[in-house]
């Protein structure tokens, strides 16, 4: 049996997708039985495979000193030229420790820096490990062309490697998993109290980072707040929920001021509940124009719901029947669906069935994580030599 290491620098005190990847995987691979550890970069260990690993966490104190001190240009040369590329160096050198220590043979990892680092180590022979990187970070093709194992997460992506002639006989591709055990249509009525949204209400949900670049929250709430100009007798509510970014307050400023109290904002939602939330919409949307494959789109159709996104070839392989695919990068795109779906219960059911059934097929534990072990199998009996 392969001993495995998943790692997540950001596990422990950020709340993302690669984080939540993280989280899940060690879970399903310990509920199967392998030998498991999870090596985090913050807070305390949950269960007898959690490891802590020691870093700089990108929001620490002394962190944003480094980078006030440090000339940008030797900062990225030394892999440290941002708080998340500083905590990812640091974490590595430490799980390089417990890599050896722990005697692992396979390290499976989304931080790209933690890749390198620890491949570096395995050619230089400093450890028998392994690394899988599971790539989620939008890293250029040659960037990912230094890496021996790695994993897409949808066809469209190693496609686009193989046409630019930069795969690999010993890259895969195997997506994202989500327990659909978990993430089930039910009750919303709970939660919506809480939030104190009306029981009538329709509820559009969006969960990804509140920020502008990539997540385009902004205009979510500007295609909301044109929704209601059209509608105004609609009783639809918009609820964001993420991350926080450095510009959160201004887009949470500018979500009040423009749909009052139609918006509800939860930032760091807790991801226990993160079920519960999802059941509480009626339909989920995501003003992204590219995505790798995010994990909160796989929640969303786990849990039957429509789901509305930019016309991305991984977005609409991900959501199947269970959705549309608009052109989101011109102004009215979204208003106009959301008007169609909200007004429409019965296409929204049967978009909501769909969606679920397509990701319990192709995205669900079992499905996924039978992958995962066999490519483990495969990285395993490679017999290239470490340098």
């Amino acid at each position: 049996m392969n001993r495995i290491c998943v790692a997540s620098s950001g596990l422990g005190h950020v709340a993302r997708g690669i984080e939540a990847w993280a989280d899940d995987l060690g879970n399903a691979l310990a509920a199967r039985g392998e030998h498991v550890i999870r090596c985090k970069g913050a807070g305390k260990p949950e269960s007898d495979f959690d490891r802590v690993v020691p870093c700089w966490t990108r929001d620490a104190v002394k962190t944003r000193a480094l980078l006030r001190s440090m000339p940008p240009a030797l900062g990225w040369r030394i892999g440290m030229g941002s708080g998340y590329a500083i905590e990812q160096t640091t974490f590595a050198r430490n799980l390089i420790k417990v890599l050896r220590t722990e005697d692992i043979d396979v390290l499976h990892v989304q931080d790209p820096f933690v890749a390198t680092q620890v491949q570096k180590a395995w050619r230089r022979g400093r450890i028998k490990t392994r690394t899988i990187l599971a790539h989620g970070t939008e890293e250029s093709l040659r960037f990912q062309h230094q890496i021996t194992y790695l994993q897409h997460l949808a066809p469209w992506h190693h496609q686009q490697a193989r046409d630019a002639g930069f795969d690999k006989d010993t890259w895969t591709t195997i997506p994202n998993f989500i327990d659909t055990d978990h993430f089930h249509p039910g009750d919303g009525g709970p939660l919506r109290a809480e939030l104190n949204l009306p029981r009538e209400a329709l509820v559009v949900l969006v969960a990804a980072a509140i920020k502008r670049r990539h997540k385009r929250i902004d205009y979510v709430i500007d295609e909301f707040h044109a929704l209601l100009d059209q509608h105004p007798d609609l009783p639809a509510w918009l609820v964001i929920a993420g991350g926080r970014e450095s510009e959160t307050d201004e887009l949470i400023a500018m979500g009040k001021r423009r749909l009052a109290d139609r918006v509800r904002f939860l930032v760091r939602f807790p991801r226990t509940r993160m079920a519960d939330l999802y059941r509480a919409a009626d339909v989920f949307a995501l003003g992204s124009l590219k995505e790798m494959m995010p994990i909160a789109l796989l929640e969303a159709t786990a849990s039957g719901l429509p789901c509305l996104v930019h016309q991305h070839p991984v977005m609409q392989w991900m959501i199947g029947p269970g959705g549309r695919s608009l052109e989101l990068s011109q102004r009215g795109g979204l208003t106009t669906a959301l008007a169609q779906l909200l007004t429409d219960r019965c296409k929204r059911q049967r978009l909501g069935v769909a969606a679920r059934q397509h990701c319990c097929d192709r995205f669900g534990t079992e499905v996924v994580v039978d992958q995962i072990l066999r490519y483990y199998r495969q990285v395993t009996n490679d017999t290239r030599a470490a340098a």
